[in-house]
């Protein structure tokens, strides 16, 4: 029997149980120990076949990579982002990943024919650089703010999503977290990288112009807002209900620190200043929620996660939070939250993944009234 809770400071505790045989639509049963998400399984899968994809060319006496791409060498991207302030190993083998027209798309279900080029998922890129090229782990994926966000500061890569539906690549990242979303080299700074050195010197100074810049980025933005109108925003949606309907009823005296709805930097600048304030450090390896919430008077942190896909509160996510805010304050109390916008969503997951963490909260959009305490039978 599902019974609702009250509001954080003060609610009954409440039980979410009941038979594995029962309806999952009236009855949802929990285990006591949380599972990974789809999303964590798939990116173990995907390091692996890179690591055979990597072992392959190696047993057949051939390097993982080609010394050059699209006619591109590792020295000549070196010099163009040494032209542009934005040179790092890691910016280098990122632009190197990006021109590979050899290796087909990494995406199960990308346009036929289509090349790693044409679009690469953070995860991608990661496993591309770290393991295929330099034969060692996965670059960090919380990384991406030294590894995508200077080339997309100057327009240099351009931000495109995977239409499963469609096959095909729309421009910009529509829905925040998406599995689909990717990145690619941008035409033109492809062309510099494809020139001569000579004409290269050039055409840099023109290409990286101020004003040229914003002309790429605000083309960039239009193209991503016109996707945008007409892509599902569903899990924006749900993020934005569960701070204006959910948070002010069931957490008074809560403000929201961050919200990760967007695309662009992984952190904005204010957020990291509210959560300093708030007495927390934040690091490249910490995984951020959908929402992360703060009381000053009691000194209590809370996140939400919505859900219109994957990434319930589960175990793992559970320990990671915790990492995280008791790094910077040990003794602070944290709540957790799943949100769903109809129990038709939260019972197509739960009745599958059964991944939510006991001692964590869940609300339902379409029943906005009551929220609901996951408990275990231990």
């Amino acid at each position: 029997m599902l019974t609702s809770a009250g509001t954080a400071p003060a609610r009954r505790r409440a039980f979410v149980g009941g038979s594995r045989h029962h309806d999952h639509a009236s009855k949802l049963f929990f285990p006591d120990i949380g599972q990974y998400t789809c999303a964590r399984r798939s990116l173990v899968a995907l390091e692996e076949e890179v690591t055979k994809i990597r072992n392959a060319a190696l047993k057949a006496g051939r390097g993982p990579v080609p010394v050059t791409l699209q006619g591109v060498t590792k020295e000549r991207i070196r010099e163009v982002l040494a032209g542009i302030d934005r040179v790092s190993e890691e910016l280098v083998d990122v632009v190197f990943a990006l021109l590979d027209d050899q290796q087909p798309s990494w995406f199960s279900k990308a346009p036929s024919g289509a090349k790693f080029a044409d679009g690469a998922s953070t995860a991608h890129l990661a496993c591309h650089v770290g393991i295929l090229q330099r034969g060692d782990r996965k670059l960090d994926r919380e990384g991406r703010d030294y590894w995508i966000k200077p080339l997309r500061e100057v327009g240099a890569v351009n931000a495109v999503t995977l239409d499963p539906a469609r096959r095909e690549f729309v421009a910009g990242h529509p829905v925040a977290k998406s599995s689909n979303s990717a990145y690619r080299l941008a035409e033109d700074f492809k062309a510099l990288l494809q020139v001569s050195p000579k004409e290269a010197k050039t055409m840099l100074g023109s290409w990286i112009a101020e004003d040229a810049v914003r002309r790429r980025l605000d083309l960039q933005a239009k193209l991503a807002e016109h996707v945008r109108a007409a892509t599902d925003t569903k899990h924006s949606d749900l993020i934005k209900a569960s701070c204006e309907f959910y948070a002010p009823k069931f957490l008074p005296g809560f403000e929201v620190l961050y919200i990760d709805d967007g695309d662009g930097d992984r952190v904005p600048e204010d957020a990291k200043k509210r959560m300093a304030s708030a007495g927390l450090e934040l690091r490249l390896e910490d995984a951020m929620p959908d929402v992360l919430l703060y009381s000053p008077g009691t000194g209590a942190f809370w996140i939400i996660e919505a859900v219109t896909s994957d990434g319930e509160v589960d175990f793992h996510k559970v320990q990671q939070a915790k990492r995280f805010i008791h790094r910077g304050r040990p003794n602070a109390s944290i709540g957790f939250t799943t949100t769903y916008r109809s129990w038709k969503d939260a019972a197509a997951r739960q009745s599958k993944h059964k991944n939510l963490a006991p001692g964590t909260m869940l609300w339902i959009l379409e029943d906005p009234s009551r929220q609901f305490h996951v408990e275990s039978f231990e």
